[in-house]
């Protein structure tokens, strides 16, 4: 009876994920599909880019936002937070410098993560250029864009109305660890916020994904600005909720955005995600230990039962086994990996569940959400 359950639970998880999770698994929301028709006229932008010790990817990050083939009034601000590499000075040396505004960030207040600080500061330089911004895009600092996005991103703005466009940067997936970790990452944040229900007016579900978000200016002022969510360690989801409530936004998977930072080793990838793995369970103990055995249940069960248990309970291992390997396909496509890392999917899980008991282990010591030398959490609890 107990190896009947154990066998047939985790089909019925998966069959649940494939067909009633808004399908997420088939990364159908992309920007390249049903492109909107450009508008009558072009609304002015500002690029807000907070930054703190870039200075290996700041030239190509900037450089790619100056040359944006953008018909409209476009400036690049810059929030230098408090960076001892040289980071402003590589941004002021680039083309097209005139372009771009480079603001000295204030010191780090009490009850603020740094980036949403540099943000904050970013969003005032905004508002107080020449011609105020209808549109802000909030971008990182290791982030490439290619000529033609922000003019695809107004573009499907204005057409749909929309008071947040965002876009999940394409990641870097060349070395060994990347392969492994990297597509699950994007997986797993779909399955997480299905961009299906993202996009849904109707649908309660809300997110963002902060490598490039391009925000209405009074929405986002409406929502109580860059304050309102001055505490968040999942700042994009958390912004992706607030705007929401103010009106309808979108989230898709891209090719015109791509994160400059190169991940060498499964715990370089482990510490990016246990920046933030506690924060999503509200730092609490319960839910973590619900998580860890959801996701022993959910990823580690249908092998075992597959590999190790004979007789006919084997199959319902194998089918759940199955269809999480098929639900994986569609992102290593995406990802241009081979068909064969679907069956890695519960070794990828392991580490993931891993990487998430590292991050409430993180919390309790006091470096929770740490990030150039800021654990970043303590303000997220405060």
């Amino acid at each position: 009876m107990v190896i009947g359950v154990l066998a047939l639970l985790p089909l019925l998880i998966w069959a649940y994920l494939v067909l009633a999770r808004g399908g997420f698994w088939l990364a159908r929301e992309r920007d390249d599909r049903a492109e909107p028709p450009e508008p009558a006229v072009w609304p002015a932008i500002a690029a807000v880019v907070p930054a703190r010790d870039e200075a290996d990817v700041i030239a190509r990050s900037i450089g790619s936002l100056l040359a944006q083939d953008y018909p409209g009034a476009f400036h690049v601000i810059l929030v230098d937070d408090n960076s001892s590499d040289g980071t402003a000075e590589a941004a002021r040396a680039l083309p097209n410098a005139q372009a771009l505004t480079v603001v000295t960030g204030a010191p780090l207040p009490s009850g603020w993560t740094g980036k949403l600080w540099a943000m904050k500061q970013g969003v005032e330089a905004a508002a107080a250029l020449p011609q105020p911004p209808k549109y802000l895009l909030l971008t990182d600092a290791d982030i490439a864009h290619t000529p033609d996005n922000l003019r695809r991103l107004a573009a499907r703005a204005e057409a749909g109305g929309l008071v947040l466009t965002s876009l999940m940067a394409k990641l870097s997936c060349v070395t060994p660890a990347e392969r492994l970790l990297i597509p699950a990452f994007v997986y797993f944040f779909d399955m997480l916020y299905p961009f299906g229900w993202v996009n849904d007016p109707k649908s309660k579900v809300a997110g963002a994904a902060g490598g490039c978000m391009l925000a209405r200016a009074d929405a986002l002022e409406a929502a109580g600005g860059i304050a309102a969510i001055r505490t968040a360690i999942i700042d994009d989801c958390t912004l992706g909720a607030a705007m929401k409530r103010q009106g309808p936004i979108w989230l898709g998977l891209t090719e015109r955005a791509q994160s400059l930072r190169p991940y060498v080793t499964v715990a370089e990838i482990g510490r990016m995600i246990s920046r933030s793995a506690y924060a999503q369970l509200g730092y609490s103990p319960l839910l973590l230990a619900g998580t860890i055995a959801g996701m022993v249940l959910t990823y580690l069960t249908a092998p075992a039962i597959s590999l190790f248990v004979a007789g006919p309970w084997r199959w319902a291992g194998v089918a759940a086994w199955a269809l999480m390997a098929l639900s994986f396909q569609p992102m290593l496509r995406f990802y241009r990996r081979s068909p064969l890392w679907g069956l890695a999917l519960p070794l990828i899980g392991a580490l993931y569940t891993a990487f998430t008991v590292q991050s409430a282990i993180d919390v309790w010591r006091g470096r929770g959400g740490a990030w150039k030398g800021r654990a970043q959490a303590l303000a997220g609890r405060a």
